[in-house]
């Protein structure tokens, strides 16, 4: 009976010697072995086999990349305003005894050290900067965390804002500031459409007189040479009239005396103020002008005419 128990006994024993030296790591982590409390070396993910009784597991350091939430906490800009500041942090851990044996509370150090350069990052801005350059504060705060964690075997991959709340009356004060920025502009605009339709307005303005200047000059132009063209026509007409009377032919001055008098009754006859037109008793040499006309129309005819021939 004695023999029995001491041989179940040392089969317990057995079996859990094997359950000590046979390790299985999971992936995405590794384990630290300690022999009487005092780091040896790392076991990596799958089978693996340490001395039992002598060997023990240390720490179980998760080396994916992994996400933390970095509370809300309120910060004071360089103008005085407080916002309140949250975000995320991404870190992998590359080195598992250094993230073991390096720092206690590995996750509690790095959230403090965010914190800790957030407030040192907005501190250095006015309020106006640190709502528009966001990326360059998380840049800032990366570096600095990255730095401070690197003799921990850790690499922080990004640092993200999620918000940079100001003080509700802030923001209506913003609010209220951006509207009269829009107004403003919205004026200015305005102002230079008026302005710019006003000088093309001008602009058109001064063209048109241009052109109707030129128009103008051009009509003058055209009538003074009319009015040359007619004082040489009238001109010749009159030599040739004075021509005609040289040479003793004196219905020629009938012509033209007669041709001056009808021209004289039809402006007459042609003005809007005349309605009743009375003749003088000399209208009668008027008609002896015409049958003077008539007259030497039928001398040309008699002198145009060709000669006729003999009757056989």
């Amino acid at each position: 009976m004695g023999t029995e128990i001491f041989v179940g006994v040392l089969l317990v024993f057995a079996v859990i010697t094997v359950l000590k030296a046979v390790r299985v790591v999971p992936q995405g982590f590794e384990w630290t072995v300690e022999r009487f409390g005092r780091y040896t070396h790392t076991l990596t993910p799958g089978l693996a086999f340490i001395i039992p009784w002598v060997d023990g597991i240390g720490r179980k350091i998760n080396m994916m990349e992994q996400v933390m939430e970095v509370p809300g906490q309120d910060v004071i800009t360089m103008d005085n305003a407080v916002v309140k500041v949250d975000g995320i942090v991404f870190f992998q851990v590359l080195d598992a005894a250094k993230a073991a044996y390096e720092v206690a509370q590995l996750e509690v150090a790095i959230i403090n050290l965010v914190m800790t350069n957030i407030r040192t990052s907005i501190g250095s801005m006015a309020l106006d900067e640190s709502l528009s350059k966001r990326d360059e504060i998380n840049a800032k705060v990366l570096v600095a965390v990255d730095l401070a964690t690197h003799p921990w075997g850790v690499k922080v991959n990004r640092i993200e804002l999620k918000d940079i709340q100001p003080p509700r009356d802030l923001i209506d004060a913003m609010a209220k500031q951006m509207k009269a920025e829009r107004e403003k502009r919205a004026n200015i605009l305005e102002a230079e459409g008026f302005r710019q339709a006003a000088i093309l307005r001008a602009e058109g303005e001064k063209q048109s007189a241009i052109l109707e200047a030129e128009g103008e000059r051009e009509a003058a132009f055209r009538e003074a040479e009319a009015r040359e063209r007619l004082a040489e026509a009238e001109a010749k007409a009159t030599e040739m009239v004075s021509t005609a009377i040289a040479a003793g032919d004196v219905q020629a001055i009938n012509y033209f005396v007669a041709q001056k008098y009808v021209e004289a009754l039809k402006d007459f006859a042609a003005s809007p103020n005349q309605k009743l037109l009375m003749l003088p008793m000399e209208t009668t040499g008027v008609l002896g002008s015409l049958a003077g006309i008539a007259e030497l129309a039928k001398a040309v005819q008699d002198k145009a005419a060709p000669t006729s021939l003999p009757r056989a």
